[in-house]
């Protein structure tokens, strides 16, 4: 039974959320958000089943942009499981102050978050993380990509030989 257990697959949750600035990310009304981004990413880091998130040139992923719209920013995160990312993103204060703010940068996207399993190990790309995105878009959510409200859950598997 050990040996059995040992060849299942445990899976991580990928996350990717985007976000289309108002305002050209340069500009004066950006820069709170911009400035706080250190301090959040910290907290992220730290937080009980945190794995691992994208970073660009800076201590961000501001500077990675896998859209033709250059006012569009994405996070890609791992978690260790859905409840440890909704508590980062729902019941941390320091989160949730700037979340609750994010009208004032941001622009409204229907869809701008999307889930999935990983396997633990397996590091998402930008390019996975938007084809999720665009799946979800198209066919709403399943096993494949899907968000908080409609979650599923890891497929048990075995691991390759």
């Amino acid at each position: 039974m050990a040996a059995e257990e040992e060849r299942r697959l445990n899976f991580y949750l990928a996350q990717l959320n985007i976000a289309k600035f108002m305002q050209p990310r340069e500009h004066e009304a950006n820069l709170d958000f911009i400035n706080n981004l250190d301090r959040v990413n910290a907290i992220a880091e730290q937080s009980p089943g945190f794995v691992w998130r994208l970073v660009g040139d800076g201590n961000d992923a501001t500077d990675v942009n896998p859209f033709e719209d250059q006012e569009m920013i994405v996070n890609l995160s791992v978690w260790e499981s859905i409840e440890s990312l909704s508590a980062f993103v729902y019941r941390n204060k320091q989160h949730r102050e700037i979340m609750r703010r994010r009208a004032e940068w941001f622009s409204h996207i229907d869809v701008y978050l999307v889930l999935w399993w990983i396997p633990e190990g397996h590091i998402p790309t930008v390019d996975e993380a938007v084809k999720k995105l665009a799946h979800l878009q198209e066919f709403g959510p399943s096993d494949e990509a899907f968000t908080f409200k409609e979650p599923y859950p890891a497929k048990l598997g075995e691991k390759e030989a």
